[in-house]
Parts: structure tokens; sequence; C-alpha cells
């Protein structure tokens, strides 16, 4: 279990449709190490993929939980989804014995700076959910939906979602495309909707709505893509060079880049859509004023966690050592040198983790001789 591998006191893995974080109180150097040996055994992580990996460290990692937990680190500023993932991955990490004393602090701070950010600012007042702002978008292309032919591939929470949205805003003609046509059929009896104009369809028979859409919007839980080039090609015959606009909401995707190839077919993604309709970032209401309470409220909590324990000395022995191998390695550059980028990087790399261990080693001792109530130094490796 993570929670029990070297350098890793207390563990939270915090996962969503677009992130997977693990959130550690521990030593950092050590606790990476461990996350890293779990992927590789377990997922066959690859050498070549860490450099996709970020750390975050001490009020850095602070400063990006209460961002998370804010909304403010989201791909819809402002959305009220994230508390509750937040709360569920804090819980599931309770419920396994994985948190302690130090995590469950960091964990309710952060909530509680959630409901001072909502209390004192405007964040989330304006907030664009995905389905709006991929309508929006459409509506910008198209003018009106009203005379369109719209289909929905899947028939889950964001494809509900997406199909009231519709509704909404004045879409007469739409395909509910699930994985069964149990599936949509039960959607469209949810959504409360009796129109003629309005059909269920199984995933299987989805080629006669895609072929008559002028507008295809993706929200099915696929683990891949679901629209190809294969399938665009056969497609392409049947309409004839028509123009499609296909918006694709889902992580992973569910349409292959490759589809945009094609004449007479718009592509948009997340990312797109992010671009296309959502405010520069800063210019949200609320925003900034959110990104100073959580600046004010890092640093408050850090001086509680001071104040407690063996923080400052710890800081100043590790900025030590630091300094220490830095001297070393120009010494042993000026002497041995100059090395090519690649080895010099390398060596400099594990002259930082040697620091660090000793830093940590003698953390630990340290820590010991405190009041064992007290909380101990956070370093959160993200």
């Amino acid at each position: 279990m993570l929670s029990q591998a070297e350098g890793i006191e207390e563990v939270i893995v915090f996962s969503t449709c677009n992130r997977t974080e693990f959130v550690v109180w521990g030593d950092p150097t050590l606790a990476v190490n461990s996350i890293l040996r779990l992927l590789t055994a377990e997922y066959d992580l690859k050498l070549s993929e860490w450099n996709s990996f970020y750390r975050l460290l001490d009020d850095q990692a602070l400063t990006h939980a209460f961002r998370v937990s804010c909304s403010l680190d989201c791909m819809c500023i402002g959305e009220r989804q994230i508390a509750r993932q937040v709360t569920q991955a804090w819980q599931q990490a309770r419920n396994a014995s994985c948190t302690g004393q130090n995590l469950d602090a960091v964990l309710q701070k952060a909530l509680s700076v959630r409901r001072r950010v909502r209390r004192e600012t405007a964040l989330g007042s304006n907030f664009i959910s995905a389905p709006n702002a991929a309508i929006q978008l459409a509506s910008q292309i198209f003018g009106s939906l009203a005379q369109k032919s719209v289909a929905v591939i899947g028939a889950g929470h964001l494809g509900e979602m997406t199909l009231r949205t519709l509704v909404a805003c004045g879409a007469q003609s739409v395909s509910m495309i699930g994985r069964s046509l149990d599936e949509a059929e039960q959607l469209l009896r949810r959504t409360n909707i009796k129109s003629a104009a309005f059909h269920a369809c199984a995933f299987e028979d989805r080629w006669q709505p895609l072929s008559n859409a002028d507008l295809v919007i993706c929200a099915a839980a696929a683990p891949e893509f679901i629209l190809t080039a294969d399938d665009m090609q056969r497609l392409s015959v049947e309409r004839k060079g028509r123009k499609l606009v296909l918006i694709d909401l889902a992580l992973p995707r569910n349409v292959s880049p490759a589809v945009r190839a094609f004449e007479g077919v718009l592509l948009y993604d997340l990312e797109d859509l992010e671009r296309a309709v959502e405010p520069r970032p800063g210019a949200r209401p609320g925003e900034a004023e959110a990104e100073k309470i959580v600046a004010a409220e890092v640093q408050g909590f850090r001086k509680q966690l001071s104040a407690k324990g063996a923080g400052p000395e710890l800081t100043a022995l590790r900025s030590r050592l630091d300094e220490i191998c830095r001297q070393e390695l120009e010494c042993f550059r000026l002497e041995r040198g100059p090395f090519f980028k690649d080895p010099d990087r390398m060596i400099a790399t594990v002259s930082g983790r040697i620091a660090h261990k000793i830093a940590g080693s003698l953390a630990r001792e340290l820590r010991g001789l405190q009041d064992p109530r007290g909380p101990k130094r956070i370093n959160a490796g993200l």
C-alpha cells in the first residue's frame, strides 16, 4: 500500500477526468521515488514519461491544494463540482487510514478557504459549464440551433447536462445516442422530452443521425476514440461535403484529431472551447480577489505549522545543505569539467537528492524529540 511506502507518512490520491495527483506528507524525494515505483510496477510507467509529472513542495503544494479546492486550477474556473471531488477523495483516504492529523488539517483548511472565497468574492457567479460553452460556440457558428439537426453522443451525466442546455437554447431536433437504446430512452424520459423530433438511438445505430447532423456533441465516458478518421471517411460519403461541427467535451477525448483533415469538418475540444468562450486568466469576476485570499491563507497556515514544529530550523538546514552542494559542484566542474549538458544535469540532480535525504533523515530524528501532538513540517509532493 502506498501509505506504507518509503518516505510517505500520509497520502491522498485525487483523481478526476483531467488530473491525477498524489498529495503526500513525508520526505519529498523518498515519497516521489515510492510513487514512481508504484506507477512503474502497476501501470508500466516508462522512464521517458517521468518528465510529464510535476512536483510541488511546501508553500507551492499548499497553494496548489487551496487553489484546486477553490476551483482556481480548473478548466472551467469557478465550477462547483471540484469541492465535492476533493471531499470524496479525502473521505476515501480517511476510510483507508491513509491520512492523519497533518493532511486532515491541510484538507480541512483548503475547504474552509474555499468557503471564504465563495463568501467574499464573485468567483463562480458567471460560471460557464462545458455544455454551456459548447452551445455558446455552436450558436456563434450557426446563429440559431432551432433549424439545425443535432446529435449528442453519451447518455451519462455530461450528456444529460448537454441535452438540457440544448433544450433551453431552443434546439428542436436532437438525436440522443447512448450505449444502448434503453439508456438513451431513459435519458429522454428523465428530461421529460416528448417531442417527436427528439430521438433515442443506440450507439451501434449511430450512422444515420450522424449523417444528418449539422452539430455533433460528444460527451461519452470512453477509454478510446469513438469517432475516428475511418468513421469520418464513411460519413463523408453520405454527407457529400456538408459542413459538420464536432464539439468534444470528453476526457479522454472521444474524437480523433485526424478528423480535422476532412473537408467541411470543424472539430473543437475542451481547450478550443476555453479559448473561444472563457475570459482571459485573471479577468473572471472575483478571480483576482480569490487569488489574494489563497495567498494570505497559505502564509497564515504555514505560520501556524511553524509555530508548532521545527519548521524554520529544518528549512534553514535544507537551505544550508543545498548551498554546500552547489559549492562542491562548482569546484567539481572546475577540477573535472566542463561536462556535457545531460551528465552535468544528472550530477546536479543526484547531489540534490542526497542533500534532501540527509535533511529528511535529520528531520525525522528531530521530530522524535518534539511533542507528538504537534504537526510536522509539510512536504507535499503532488
